[in-house]
């Protein structure tokens, strides 16, 4: 068996997750796919897979393999093109990754246009709230919403956003004033894993170095921004959360910022990918496409949120003065 070959099914079956998936798109039998696999596993003395009726899982072994795999399709995909004269035509699967929130709301659209621009080129969409390794796992670019370290990744910066501590106006007018952190224990709060589930850190007061945490039970924990979003509005609550995730809702009057003077230094958003990819067509015609969009798109986010005021005092309970 050609081992090149069997390289090439032996990634379709990461990239599909199961053998049965790589027995579709590589158009093989499942018995050929697992010929395939067990071949590598022969010719490395090791095993790469461990197998269960549902999915696959990389041996140690088989991940650092699966990352040599990958990097050397690539590269002769490349010398492919550039021998066929081609480095000028985008074409072929262009892979990406984002997380859920922005995939859809911010990535998506853009993508669609590309498809449209470039009919040439297909795309593969990887929404994954995890953090992504994109030589590894074979991605051309990623949407990143973090500050980034150094590393052999090369680094578009797109626009930045704010954690933004948000409730709706029905919530803020029944319940004591929202005036610093520690007035949040006086609170329902609504915790989404990814923003802290028990507790949020704030920039230490003026003249302190000490970051300021803020301890809570939460009333309610969500692994999902639109729930979180969705009981934040119904008056459930406060939340923290990123703040392009709540703009249509800060600009519509359905959520109103507060602690805006307390909030921590905004998060850099970034379109990233592995050295040497965009001297691929098809990734740098994303790249040239999708770059000024998404500077428009972050930075009309940011101007949604940017004078959102604070929300009044509520008026004090019980009977007015009539002096």
């Amino acid at each position: 068996m050609d081992r090149l070959d069997a390289m090439k099914v032996f990634v379709a079956a990461l990239d599909e997750g199961s053998l049965a998936g790589a027995s579709r798109k590589t158009g093989r039998s499942a018995a050929a796919v697992s010929r395939a696999i067990a071949f590598l596993e022969a010719h490395v003395g090791v095993p790469l897979l461990h197998r269960t009726t549902r999915s696959l899982k990389l041996s140690e072994a088989g991940e650092r393999y699966a990352s040599a795999c990958r990097k050397l399709l690539m590269d002769l995909e490349e010398a492919d093109r550039n021998a066929a004269g081609e480095r000028s035509v985008p074409r072929g699967t262009l892979t990406i990754s984002a997380t859920v929130f922005a995939g859809v709301e911010i990535l998506r659209p853009i993508v669609d246009a590309y498809m449209d621009e470039f009919p040439t080129v297909s795309v593969r969409l990887h929404l994954l709230e995890r953090p992504v390794n994109l030589i590894d796992e074979g991605m051309d670019l990623a949407l990143r919403i973090t500050h980034l370290p150094d590393s052999s990744l090369v680094a578009h910066r797109v626009g930045e956003v704010r954690r933004v501590v948000v409730a709706s106006p029905r919530y803020l007018a029944g319940h004591p004033r929202i005036a610093e952190p520690a007035d949040l224990g006086k609170h329902q709060i609504i915790a989404s894993a990814h923003m802290g589930p028990e507790s949020w850190s704030f920039p230490p007061q003026e003249g302190s170095s000490v970051p300021r945490a803020v301890a809570f039970t939460p009333r309610l924990v969500v692994n999902n921004v639109r729930a979180a979003i969705a009981s934040a509005v119904e008056g459930h609550g406060v939340t923290r959360l990123l703040s392009y995730h709540v703009a249509s809702e800060v600009r519509q009057g359905e959520l109103r910022i507060v602690l805006a003077d307390a909030e921590p230094p905004p998060i850099p958003v970034h379109l990233v990918s592995p050295y040497g990819r965009l001297s691929v067509p098809k990734v740098r015609a994303f790249a040239d496409f999708a770059l000024p969009r998404l500077r428009a798109r972050f930075a009309s986010l940011a101007r949604e949120v940017a004078m959102a005021p604070e929300p009044p005092i509520p008026p004090r309970r019980g009977r007015m003065s009539t002096g």
